[in-house]
């Protein structure tokens, strides 16, 4: 989600990132809290509408997330339906698109660089017990910025495999895609290793 970043004016891209982030933390924390019932399912929504209603994010970025996370919304209301009942199946599925749809509000107004130096100053507590706060927030900085190179890994590989008329299944997918990823892997070794991050 860090690489969802939108540059804009509004409300939303103009608030600091360590404010926006608890504000939107503790949003998600209290739908976390509502209990499981219709009229919470209701409330959940119309406080996800309302962020994303404020200037310079918009509805219809809204709907653009919530269709990027469709499989993880439909699998939830699958699995709710058949183990919990329809009740139960409206708020917490609710409550993960409208959690998910938030994360992904605070990437769309928050450059990445300001994210990851708000992450750091949150794990400056960690300095306790020995574990380095600006390491842990390089790790996770290079995990994040190469999530969309394995989705274009994957990509790369699907389309090498329609060009020659290949099968799609996973067996076949997978070993390539393992192979380009773990060579991806090395040269980023390479490239940190060249400046003296060990």
């Amino acid at each position: 989600m860090v690489t969802l970043y939108r540059p804009g004016d509004g409300p939303w891209h103009r608030l600091r990132a360590g404010p926006k982030t608890a504000l939107l933390l503790l949003i998600v924390l209290g739908i976390c809290l509502l209990p499981v019932t219709w009229w919470a399912a209701g409330v959940m929504a119309v406080v996800c509408l309302a962020c994303y209603a404020v200037p310079g994010a918009g509805l219809r970025e809204l709907g653009r997330q919530l269709v990027t996370i469709r499989w993880v919304i439909g699998l939830t209301l699958v699995g709710q339906l058949v183990f919990l009942g329809p009740e139960s199946a409206a708020a917490n599925t609710t409550r993960v698109a409208v959690a998910c749809a938030l994360a992904a509000l605070l990437a769309l107004t928050t450059p990445a660089t300001e994210l990851l130096e708000t992450i750091e100053r949150a794990m400056q507590p960690l300095a306790w017990l020995r574990i380095d706060p600006r390491r842990a927030a390089l790790t996770l900085s290079v995990t994040l910025s190469t999530l969309p190179v394995l989705a274009g890994l994957a990509r790369d590989v699907r389309e090498a495999q329609r060009a020659r008329g290949g099968g799609r299944s996973l067996r076949h997918f997978a070993m390539p895609f393992l192979v380009m990823a773990l060579k991806h892997a090395d040269q980023l070794g390479d490239a940190l290793a060249a400046r003296g991050v060990r």
